[in-house]
This record gives C-alpha cells, structure tokens and sequence, in this order.
C-alpha cells in the first residue's frame, strides 16, 4: 500500500497538504500501473487528493482504517478478495466512507449488487479522464449537498436526495440544445461567485445571450438553478441565476 507521502517507485509522490473542503481519496486497484494512472486522473479534479492507493482488498480494509478517505475507488477483480466483499466488511467495522466502483465487471448480478451495497457509480474499464472527471464531479456536488442540507420538509429531503446513487442516463435536452453547451453553462453557474445574468453568462461561455439565457431557463425549468430578480432604477427586472446547491 502507498500511503500520503510515500513514492510509488517512479520518484514522484502522493502528498500533498490537506485543504479545507478536500475529498480524501483511496484507490484500489490490482495493477501497479492502472492504479498511477487512476491515481493522476483524480488529483486533477478540485477539491479531490488522493490520500492512498491499495493493490489487495486486505490492504484496503487496512488503509481505510488507517488513512480514513471520504471515497473509496474501487476495483472489483482483486487478487485476494471480490471486490464487492470488501464493502460489507468495511461497513461491519464502522466505516461509512463512500464507494465508487470502477472495475471490467459488467455482468448483471455484479451491477446489481453493487447498487444493493450502495455505490455512489460505477464506471466501467477502461476509461479516460474525460469519463471519470464528471462523475467526480458529480459525486462531490452530492457530497456538499448532503453536508449543508438543512431539513425543515419533504422538499429538502427531496433535493438532497436529487441525483442520489448510481446515475441513470442523461435527461434528453430539448431540440436545438447542445450538450456541449450546457456542460458550459453549468460550468458557469457551478463556479460563479454569486448569481449570474444571461449576458454574464453568455460572456464567460462565447456562447450568446439568447443562447445563454435558454440554458438558463432550461436548467431553472429542471429545477437545478435557481432564479431571482434584480430591479434597477428603470426598466424590467433583471433575472440573475444561480446553481443550485
């Protein structure tokens, strides 16, 4: 196992200073090489650091109890144990760190039981960085959500549990919308410091501001923006939105 802080042989290291915010990552992974590689997707991606990689379930259990990550990255074909009976065992010892499978199993009754054992993804190989960074991203968004909710109802319940396990297909946008687009709009919203209008937006996508403001108006119809209104001294109020968190 390399912890934090240790060389993987090659002459570079795993450590780095804890920040506020950052998600503790574990990745387990039989082959040396697959697991530097996994390892360098998710440093790339804010606010995850990889806190240790393990190469055998035995030295997961160990280093989940040592090293305490927020998320396990999770391969199933491991050489002393399925991956999938590593799971309960870290549940049986008081471990609730979150799991993410990433492993060539795709056979049904593996699927399946991954979901009963409550997986936040599950992502087959081989993969690139393009196809781990959203479900990274993805996960993190769940994780604050969970982490700042204040239930006064039934609605905040339900948003906290919006998006909640494995990830179903993608909504289908409406006629004439991009995915490509609306990935940059939520990047937009995701990262602005307050509120944004149709023109802001429009200026930090390239995108213009008929274009930008259906995106908006989209995401505020599928509920994950939020919309308020800015009067000024004349005029129309300006609507200013914002991702909802």
């Amino acid at each position: 196992m390399i912890r934090s802080g240790d060389t993987d042989g090659s002459g570079d290291t795993t450590g780095t200073r804890a920040k506020a915010g950052t998600i503790d990552v574990l990745v387990v992974d039989d082959d040396f090489m697959v697991a530097r590689i996994h390892r360098a997707y998710v440093e790339r991606v804010e606010p995850f650091r990889v806190v240790g990689v393990a190469y055998t379930g035995g030295q997961a259990i160990e280093a989940v109890e040592e090293l305490r990550p927020d998320l396990v990255l999770l391969d199933l074909y491991l050489p002393d144990l399925f991956g999938l009976d590593v799971i309960p065992r870290l549940r049986t010892a008081g471990h609730d760190c979150d799991v993410m499978v990433i492993s060539a199993a795709q056979e049904t009754d593996t699927v399946r039981g991954a979901v009963r054992q409550g997986v936040v993804d599950y992502l087959l190989k081989p993969f690139d960085f393009e196809d781990l960074r959203p479900r990274l991203e993805r996960y993190a968004a769940q994780r604050g959500r969970l982490l700042t909710a204040v239930v006064r109802g039934q609605a905040d319940i339900d948003r906290v549990l919006a998006g909640a396990g494995v990830p179903g297909p993608a909504p289908v946008l409406p006629k004439g919308m991009s995915v490509e687009t609306a990935e940059l709009v939520e990047r937009a919203l995701r990262e602005a410091e307050g509120t944004l209008s149709a023109s802001e937006c429009a200026a930090l996508t390239g995108v213009s501001r008929v274009s930008a403001r259906r995106y908006l108006e989209y995401f505020h119809g599928t509920g994950s923006a939020e919309v308020s209104l800015r009067y000024g001294v004349a005029g129309r109020p300006e609507r200013r939105y914002a991702w909802r968190a």
